[in-house]
């Protein structure tokens, strides 16, 4: 089960006994608790019927007595345990198989949610496979497509703001959530929304908006550079460069990005000039979709030939820095005036 079926339960009253949070979108978590909440448990008997305990200060005996008490005034109890993980590491018994099987058992006056904030719990463990069994495991995966527009549209709403789908998409970009091996979550999206909400001035966000507001990412700077090089502006090139040097960025790590980006660009037009498709070519390529768009467009602004001629200069480069002494951003701003004048 996914965020978005478990929220349609919750809307339909549709509950298990017990659930199993597990994911990296712990700002997911945390919404479809409060959604539980608000459709289930009346405020004025919240501390009777709404308990939480954290799995570093419990055993498996606090999640019995807070479970084993009936609601009152209620249809509904739910009980939430935060990291279930450190509860295994607080017992010396056989704490997988003792609450494997208690809830097999459980009423249906309960909604126990066990969370797994760490992601350490084995899917091999009875725990989770008891869990699995009753239809309760919930995998919060960060959002895509359609369903991470719907969230920003909803929040940006809450603000009384609008944005074309365009420059939605643009924003998504930007803040790279969605790139490849991105750690940035949906905590780290909100701030940068409220961010570009508290900049903007009229009630519709503007490209202007985000390109003030957000902090470019390492890859997006080096497709700015690399697009820069292929329009022959040595300057635009130099001062992406620097921008990203003084923000700290390592010169090798720049290095390698553009290496990167270059390499994957000439695998894109090797494969599709072999006849494959879009599809097979992602594949090919192993990476996420957001980044192969960028790539497959990008890459039509450069030649298989200056792809080539630009790999051989860095690869000059690379040997260079091994076998001499030298300046490392001295070096590498003279290859990016050389690949500017060469290809």
């Amino acid at each position: 089960m996914n965020y978005s079926e478990l929220i349609n339960s919750i809307k339909k009253d549709n509950l298990f006994p017990v659930y199993f949070f597990t994911g990296v979108e712990e700002y997911l978590m945390n919404e479809a608790i409060e959604n539980l909440k608000n459709k289930f448990i009346d405020s004025s008997f919240e501390a009777l019927n709404y308990v939480v305990v954290d799995g570093k200060e419990i055993k498996f005996d606090n999640i019995l007595n807070a479970c084993e008490t009936l609601p009152f005034m209620s249809s509904k109890k739910i009980v939430i345990v935060r990291d279930i993980s450190e509860v295994m590491e607080n017992e010396t018994n056989d704490i997988d198989g003792i609450m494997s099987s208690y809830i097999e058992k459980l009423d249906n006056y309960l909604c126990l949610i066990i969370m797994d904030r760490s992601n350490n719990l084995k899917k091999t463990s009875k725990l989770y496979k008891t869990i699995n069994k009753l239809g309760g495991v919930v995998e919060f995966s960060k959002l895509k497509g359609k369903d991470l527009n719907i969230w920003l549209e909803n929040k940006l709403r809450k603000y009384n703001k609008n944005i074309s789908n365009v420059n939605l998409n643009y924003f998504i970009g930007e803040s790279a959530y969605s790139d490849y091996n991105s750690t940035k979550t949906l905590y780290d999206l909100e701030n940068e929304l409220l961010k570009v909400i508290n900049y903007s001035s009229s009630k519709e966000i503007m490209k202007e908006d985000i390109d003030i507001v957000l902090t470019k990412t390492l890859d997006t700077n080096i497709f700015n550079l690399l697009a820069s090089i292929n329009k022959k502006d040595s300057d635009s090139a130099l001062k992406i460069f620097n921008e990203m040097h003084i923000s700290n960025e390592p010169v090798q790590r720049i290095l390698v990005m553009i290496i990167r980006q270059l390499r994957l660009m000439l695998g894109y037009k090797l494969y599709r000039e072999k006849g494959y498709s879009e599809g097979e070519t992602q594949e090919k390529l192993q990476i996420k979709p957001y980044e192969f768009k960028k790539i497959s467009k990008e890459s039509y602004n450069f030649t298989e030939e200056q792809l080539k001629v630009s790999l051989n200069y860095i690869l000059e480069l690379d040997i260079k820095q091994k076998t001499s002494s030298h300046d490392e951003k001295l070096a590498l701003e003279m290859l990016i005036i050389n690949l500017v004048y060469s290809i």
